[in-house]
């Protein structure tokens, strides 16, 4: 999901490493699912990208415009 987001407004991965302080190898690895980043990462990446951590990293999220609806199992 990070990766639509990052699609949706139109950024590069390396614009949204230098926004959030990362490298764009980070960026790289938290979009192919080998990297679960930090709280505060995690937190950076949903401002930056206007979406919820939620929708960005819980693969039981649907997403209405940047608003996620957690579904109940």
């Amino acid at each position: 999901m990070v990766r639509q987001a990052r699609r949706e407004v139109e950024l590069t991965q390396a614009e949204l490493a230098a926004k959030v302080g990362v490298t764009r190898q980070t960026i790289v690895a938290v979009e192919a699912g080998d990297y679960a980043p930090s709280v505060y990462l995690a937190l950076a990446l949903a401002d930056c990208l206007d979406h919820t951590v939620e929708a960005l990293f819980n693969p039981d999220t649907t997403t209405v415009g940047g608003r996620s609806d957690v579904r109940r199992k």
